[in-house]
């Protein structure tokens, strides 16, 4: 019987564990003939109580396993920590607020035990719940990095998908430091089913994912898979130096023909603060390319586990042993 694990990224979720956790039981209890579960949520340095609910749901569930951080590494890192923990045949990844419904597995697995397909990933072909903002930047930003990048970056992609183990391990091979999941989904290949579904409002709680750390993660996905800033920045450099050269051969025929008037300094003052911001625009685009090498250099560690179920049972038998003494 095949083993499939879900893996769960969980930051300030101690109000939707309960509900989630209810809702995939659900679901494996439906597919207890065909497949076995495992749950292994990563608690990613949580300020609210999502600790010790994953206690609970450890000490009443023998299939739940949990790594916790010990600190804020981010959502990439702990969607690398939950499939390097996953030891299922099958393995997908899962948003705790139940956005993605848990009930598509059985189709998802289905379609992957007919053998055809290595991945089953699904896109949403809504933004409930998203404002018009968000919506638009999402927009643009799929717009976008679909021209600059090699690696198809499919629109209203989730992170929601049941794989192999083959692409599993695959994915894992990239132990990169600055993360961008989806395109490294993409980026390893193998056949992939799209599955389309509306997406649904969180059950509870609200929203990490502001504006700000949107547009920080649109900036780590083109960085990631792209050098088409590069270009662009070369390129601009190259049409301003054919602008200057063009406008100092102007500058040359007009003092031949009609002398050196001394005129102009508000339009050269606008024209030098315009060129010194494309150079800064520039420069940025290289300080941002040369900071992520900077960091992958270093290699320092992806993510860093504080406590997983197997050390808080150690640490609290010992405790009660000590208390017996």
């Amino acid at each position: 019987m095949k083993v499939i694990s879900i893996v769960v990224p969980c930051y300030n979720e101690e109000k939707s564990l309960p509900l989630f956790y209810e809702a995939v039981v659900k679901v494996a209890e439906e597919m207890k003939k065909d497949a076995e579960f495992e749950f292994v949520f990563v608690n990613d340095g949580s300020k609210d109580g999502t600790l010790n609910a994953l206690r609970k749901l450890a000490h009443q569930d023998e299939r739940v396993h949990y790594l916790s951080f010990s600190r804020n590494f981010g959502k990439e890192a702990a969607m690398f920590a939950g499939l390097e923990k996953a030891s299922g045949d099958y393995v997908t990844t899962m948003d705790a607020d139940l956005q993605d419904p848990p009930s598509l597995l059985k189709k998802m697995f289905s379609i992957l035990e007919e053998g055809e397909y290595d991945c089953v990933a699904t896109r949403s072909t809504n933004r409930k719940g998203y404002s018009f903002f968000r919506k638009l930047f999402t927009r643009w930003f799929y717009a976008l990095i679909g021209k600059m990048s090699k690696t198809e970056m499919v629109p209203g992609a989730r992170d929601f998908r049941l794989m192999t183990r083959q692409m599993v391990d695959a994915v894992l091979s990239m132990r990169e430091y600055n993360r961008y999941t989806k395109g490294l989904f993409s980026f390893v290949g193998f056949d992939t089913c799209w599955i389309e579904f509306q997406l649904e409002e969180r059950v509870a709680g609200k929203t990490n994912f502001n504006l700000r750390k949107l547009f920080a993660y649109a900036i780590e996905g083109i960085v990631a898979f792209s050098t088409t800033p590069l270009v662009l920045a070369g390129i601009i450099g190259l049409f301003f130096c054919f602008i200057a050269a063009i406008l100092i051969l102007v500058i040359i025929v007009k003092t031949l023909i009609w002398g050196d008037p001394v005129d102009g300094w508000p339009s050269l003052v606008c024209i030098l603060f315009f060129l010194g911001g494309i150079q800064l625009f520039c420069t940025g685009i290289i300080g941002e390319y040369l900071a992520k090498t900077y960091l992958e250099t270093k290699h320092r560690p992806i993510y860093i586990v504080k406590e997983t179920e197997d050390s808080y049972r150690e640490k609290k038998h010992e405790k009660e042993r000590g208390t017996e003494e």
